[in-house]
């Protein structure tokens, strides 16, 4: 008997069916951000980062241009299971040669080729507005600035990415989930915590009044505790974000390194569900702060996807990576984080959620906290490798990344 079927019969002895759980996983769409490919860098401005992001580390090969980075995407891709999406900051627009376009000014064409690319692959594309690293943040702010010009700008900015983001969903049949986060905040402690969040109100406010089809496009505002720099104060505080998303019916965005040391994103799935159709996520990882360390299979990560599988959220639920890691192999760190969150979700799928949920209503906690260990135990492992084979993906991807470093990467 293989490992597989060996599994299968353990979990079913359960009431857990492995074949569902597979054919549930392979259909969950992942959302991969490009930006780890070249430390965030982008291709408009090269400015150097701001606005509390920093990237650490100077390991060989990251992209430099359109091309090295797509394939580079490609690459990860062919090692990593499921469905994916492309996942871009505005950053990311792609001119013709001597062509100079402000980010108040980016249209759809500047995104013609990113467009062709997911589409070769059938995928569709997510964005981001890039409210940092450049010149038109001023004194750390980009919406809530006093300064009328700068926040007409990113106003503009904003608005402008509404476009792109419709003709990512028009042109790739798939909707596109369009994140603002702005950066904007203080290092020491505030005069005036109000009219910045006024400003930032005002400014979401003229962006998102813009016409723009909502079936195609799903907006959501993602909040931060703090920033480099930005220590004291954010604008756009988890508070802000939650209650303007509920006040103008988009959509929530939680990244789990944007809150304090001792809050968890999995605590606050249930609720959001509660009150919202769709939810977004940004998985992570922070270490002491929010330090978008490469995802890995750690509690937190288990949590979370437990938490949508258990509340049959799959279909409710936008995932998408978000961590840079200039210190290792970029390939290999996009592979990780990815597969990591793939492997959670498996791990939720493999729950014995029913049984789990009446022992609960019994207050039967000591039946609880067994069934809970025992499933810790349980050959989870091969049934992931069931999946990597019927998805036609290698187990061990390291020697692919290698080969990849010395014939591509090296040579950058």
């Amino acid at each position: 008997m293989s490992r597989y079927l060996e599994a299968k019969n353990m979990y079913a002895e359960y009431g857990i069916d492995t074949e569902k759980a597979l054919e549930t996983l392979k259909n969950v769409n992942i959302s991969v951000h490009c930006w780890q490919g070249d430390d965030v860098i982008g291709f408009d401005s090269r400015e150097s980062l701001s606005g509390g992001i920093q990237t650490t580390g100077n390991y060989p090969g990251k992209a430099n241009t359109p091309e090295e980075l797509m394939a580079d995407y490609d690459k990860a891709f062919s090692l990593i299971p499921g469905k994916k999406k492309l996942n871009l900051h505005a950053s990311y627009a792609i001119f013709a040669d001597g062509e100079a376009v402000g980010r108040d000014k980016i249209e759809p064409k500047h995104f013609k080729r990113w467009v062709a690319f997911a589409k070769e692959r059938g995928m569709g594309i997510d964005f981001n507005p890039t409210f940092f690293a450049h010149p038109m943040v001023k004194d750390g702010l980009t919406l809530s600035s006093p300064d009328e010009q700068v926040r007409k700008y990113w106003i503009n900015h904003g608005i402008a990415c509404l476009k792109i983001a419709e003709y990512f969903a028009t042109e790739t049949g798939i909707p596109c989930v369009m994140n603002i986060w702005i950066p904007d905040g203080y290092k020491d402690i505030p005069a005036d915590r109000l009219s910045p969040r006024a400003r930032f109100k005002a400014s979401l406010d003229e962006i998102l009044d813009t016409p723009y089809d909502k079936s195609k496009v799903y907006v959501t505002l993602e909040s931060k505790v703090f920033g480099i720099g930005l220590e004291s104060y954010t604008v756009g505080s988890a508070e802000f974000c939650l209650s303007y998303s509920d006040y103008k019916g988009i959509t929530p965005l939680m990244d789990n390194g944007h809150y304090h040391p001792t809050e968890v994103v999995s605590d606050k799935i249930s609720s959001l569900l509660l009150f919202n159709e769709k939810i977004a996520l940004h998985v992570t990882r922070a270490v002491r702060w929010d330090s978008d360390h490469v995802v890995i299979l750690d509690d937190e990560t288990k949590e979370i996807a437990k938490e949508i599988v258990r509340n049959d959220a799959l279909e409710r639920v936008f995932i998408a990576t978000d961590y840079f890691d200039a210190s290792i192999n970029r390939i290999s760190a996009w592979v990780t984080g990815v597969r990591s969150v793939q492997k959670a979700l498996l791990f939720a799928l493999l729950q014995p959620d029913a049984k789990m949920k009446k022992l609960q209503d019994e207050s039967n906690f000591t039946d609880i906290m067994y069934l809970s260990e025992e499933m810790k135990t349980m050959p989870f492992g091969d049934v992931w490798n069931e999946f990597l084979d019927r998805e036609g993906v290698a187990q061990n991807y390291l020697s692919e990344v290698r080969k990849y470093e010395s014939e591509v990467l090296s040579k950058r």
